[in-house]
Parts: structure tokens; sequence; C-alpha cells
């Protein structure tokens, strides 16, 4: 459903290119004086494996069965944001779960309806760019900022373009308001991979609200996230 609400930029298939991002990554940070990016030819190569088209799920057997031998699943865009939600429906009501960038509120603090105020992380590192209202639903953030490794002085994160096989380059984050906090997960990412614009138009489909911070620090919004902005 992702896959498809997203335009293909939300990709569980595409685990066979980022196991190469993930090796570098995890090779570079060990070892930062001989850093280097995934070989080019392996990425294209990767990239030919990563169709729905060979994965068949037999929902009443709960079974997934691949197809292709070379293709690899990789679920991390999408697995945080569904488990917090599935523990927000057999939660308590007033409740902040808060797990790794993924915020989800079971209802407000209180009986006066008090609602938790949530920060949005400075990617540049300048503390907080706005703090939020929130008393019930999910606020997921994805950046560039965390997860990433530096290659002759540039750094290249882990939110992996399926176009250019390369860390994307349109924001430094992307913060996304819904009900859902898997729904919110899949959106975090997909409107990091695209224009403002083109993401709108997913959240439209959705009821979902978003803030895009670029590289400049400069903030873009949906119509509708400021009406939750507190500072």
């Amino acid at each position: 459903e992702y896959y498809d609400l997203t335009d293909s930029r939300v990709n569980v298939a595409m685990g066979s290119v980022l196991r190469l991002w993930h090796n570098a990554r995890t090779a570079g940070l060990n070892d930062p004086a001989n850093a280097h990016l995934p070989d080019r030819q392996a990425l294209e190569e990767a990239a030919k494996h990563t169709s729905w088209d060979t994965i068949v799920i037999d929902e009443a057997a709960s079974t997934v069965f691949i197809q292709d031998p070379e293709q690899l699943l990789d679920v991390g865009a999408v697995a945080k944001g569904w488990s917090v939600q599935q523990v927000a429906k057999n939660a308590p009501s007033g409740l902040l779960l808060s797990v790794g960038g993924n915020v989800c509120a079971t209802g407000p603090k209180d009986s006066d309806n008090t609602p938790w105020v949530v920060g949005i992380e400075d990617p540049n590192g300048g503390g907080y760019l706005h703090t939020l209202n929130v008393r019930t639903g999910s606020l997921v953030t994805s950046g560039d900022y965390q997860r990433y490794y530096v290659v002759e002085g540039k750094p290249y994160h882990h939110i992996i373009d399926p176009d250019t096989l390369m860390p994307a380059q349109n924001w430094s984050s992307v913060t996304i308001m819904c009900d859902d906090s898997g729904l919110a997960d899949a959106l975090s990412t997909a409107l990091f991979l695209l224009p403002q614009a083109e993401g709108q138009k997913i959240l439209e489909t959705c009821g979902a609200e978003a803030m895009w911070v670029d590289s400049a620090g400069r903030c873009y919004y949906s119509p509708g996230f400021r009406d939750h902005i507190r500072t």
C-alpha cells in the first residue's frame, strides 16, 4: 500500500541496494580514514533486483516468498512506525510514546485536554526549530543529520533515492503529522525523496501535514501544519 501511495518512493524491496550502503557506512564509521562509497556497478546491478513483481505474499498462510534469489527486503522505512502504531492501539489513553524520531500520543495529558509538547530538532544543531502541541496521533521526522558517514569530507546519509541510488539531496529533514504512525513513517521517507509540490499531492490523499527543512535551514509547511505550532 505504501509503495503504491508514494509512487514507489517507499519500496521495501530495495534491500539489495540498501545493504551495499549499510556495509559501506559501517566500514566508514569503523575506519574513517578509509571510508569509501559503494561500488557504482554493484549498486546498478543490485537495483535490477528491487521489483515487487517477484514477491509473493500469502496473507492466509502468513508467508512472504521472494522468487528472485538476488533480492532482499529492508523494512527500515516503515517498521518502526508500524510497530509504534501497534503499541498505541493497545495502550491506555494519555500516553506519549517516543521511539527514535517517532512520537505518538494516545491522548492528551489529562482530563483538561492538556496537549503534549513535542520538539522538532534543527538539522543543523541549533536546538529546536519549533515545539508543537500534540494530543493524539503521530509526529515522525526523517533527516540526514543522524545516520551518516563521511567520505573525503562529504557526508552521506542513509535515505537512498531509488532513481539515483545515492543519498537524496532535496531536504535536510521532513516531519510528518498524521493519525497513524506507520503511515507517518512511510510519508516522512517518501517526502524526503520528493520535491515539495509532489509531496504535497501525496499528503492531500491521506489527510497528513508536513514540514520540510532544506540544507540552508529554511522551513516550508503544508497548509495545516502551522495550526499545531506552539513556539
